[in-house]
C-alpha cells in the first residue's frame, strides 16, 4: 500500500491542499492537472477541510488516488512542492476537540490524580477550542500569566463518519484519519482557589496557539490498530515522553464509543485521546521562551513547535 497523507501548506494564492508521499508535498491542484483522476473540484476549491468533512468518502477517494499519485511522481509527471514554498499549515482547523484527561495509570500517578477502578468509573472528557490551534512550525504562545507552561502529546483520531451511540466495538469504522495533537497546558492556571471548583480547564488549556495539531492526516486504514503506536515528545532535544498507545486506560474505541452517548460526533470532530507519562509537571521542568517542542508518532510523523513569550 503507498503511503499517502493530506496536508495543508501556505501557496502564493494562499493556503493549499497537498498530497504527501514519501514525505514529499505535492500540490493537489498540480496532481489533476498531471492527469490525477477523479479529483473532484470541491476538492480542489475547498481543500484538506471540504475532504474532511466528506468523511468516509473523502477517505475513500484518497485512498483510492494513492497509486496513481504515486506513478505520476515516478514518471515525473509532476514535482513536490518547492522546499522555500512549502510551509505547513494546520491541516485545517477542527470546531471540536474533545481531550481525554488523565487516560494513561503513570501520567495519572505523576500528575498525583487517584483514579476509580476502570469498573468503576468512565473516561473524562473535556473540550478544547479552535482559537487553540497551531500548525506544524507555529508558534506557540506563553502567556504572561502562567510561569508553568506544560506539554502533552497525543494521539489524534479525526472522525470521518456521523455516529450517535455507537458501540465500542464499531467505533473505528468511525475514524478517517490519524495525526498529533500537542495539548499544550499552563499548569498554574489550571487550578483555582477563589471557587469551590478546584480545577478550571477552560483558563488552563483554550489559551490561543495552545493545540498545535499536525503535521498531516493519514488515512486510518494505515493505521489499522491505534493502540499499537509509539509516541515520544523531546524538548529541545531532549527525551521527555517516550510511550505507547498501547497503555492507554481508555482505548480509542472505547472513548469514541463514549462520547457518541452525550453528542452526535460528526465529520472532521477531533478526539485527543490522552498523554502518556513524561510531562513537565511530573518532572518539575516547564516551557521557557525559546524551548522547541518536538512530537512524532510513528506511522505519522513529526510536529515541531517553538515557544515565544507572549507580551502583555
Amino acid at each position: 500500500m503507498t503511503w499517502i497523507a493530506l496536508a495543508t501548506y501556505a501557496g502564493p494564492q494562499g493556503n493549499a491542499p497537498a498530497l504527501v508521499l514519501d514525505q514529499q508535498l505535492y500540490d493537489l491542484c498540480a496532481l489533476h492537472q498531471a492527469g490525477l483522476e477523479p479529483v473532484p473540484l470541491a476538492y480542489r476549491e475547498g481543500g484538506v477541510e471540504a475532504i474532511v468533512k466528506d468523511g468516509k468518502n473523502g477517505q475513500r477517494w484518497l485512498e483510492a488516488v494513492a497509486a496513481q499519485a504515486q506513478a505520476l511522481v515516478q514518471e515525473r509527471k509532476v514535482g513536490p512542492v518547492e522546499e522555500g514554498s512549502r510551509k505547513l499549515q494546520a491541516p485545517y482547523v477542527p470546531q471540536h476537540m474533545f481531550c481525554a484527561a488523565s487516560n494513561y495509570a503513570k501520567h495519572a500517578n505523576e500528575m498525583g490524580t487517584v483514579l476509580a477502578a476502570k469498573s468503576e468509573s468512565k473516561p473524562y472528557m473535556f473540550l478544547k477550542l479552535s482559537n487553540t490551534v497551531t500548525g506544524p512550525g507555529g508558534t506557540v504562545l506563553m502567556p504572561p500569566e502562567t510561569t508553568k507552561l506544560d506539554w502533552e502529546i497525543e494521539l489524534a483520531a479525526v472522525i470521518g463518519k456521523r455516529c450517535r451511540r455507537v458501540s465500542a466495538e464499531e467505533a473505528l469504522d468511525c475514524v478517517a484519519y490519524y495525526t498529533i495533537l500537542n495539548d499544550v497546558t499552563a499548569r498554574d492556571l489550571n487550578l483555582r482557589s477563589d471557587y469551590p471548583f478546584k480545577h478550571d480547564w477552560f483558563q488552563g488549556k483554550c489559551h490561543d496557539t495552545f493545540a498545535p495539531f499536525g503535521p498531516w492526516l493519514v488515512p486510518a486504514s494505515q493505521i489499522p490498530d491505534p493502540q499499537s503506536v509509539h509516541m515520544r515528545l523531546d524538548v529541545n532535544g531532549e527525551s521527555m515522553q517516550d510511550d505507547s498507545a498501547a497503555t492507554m486506560i481508555w482505548t480509542v474505541r472505547e472513548q469514541i464509543a463514549y462520547l457518541s452517548t452525550i453528542v452526535t460526533l460528526e465529520p472532521g470532530d477531533v478526539i485527543a485521546t490522552g498523554t502518556p507519562t513524561g510531562v513537565g509537571m511530573g518532572r518539575g521542568v516547564f516551557l521557557k521562551d525559546g524551548d522547541r517542542m518536538l512530537a512524532s508518532i510513528n506511522g505519522i510523523g513529526e510536529l515541531a513547535n517553538q515557544v515565544r513569550a507572549q507580551a502583555v
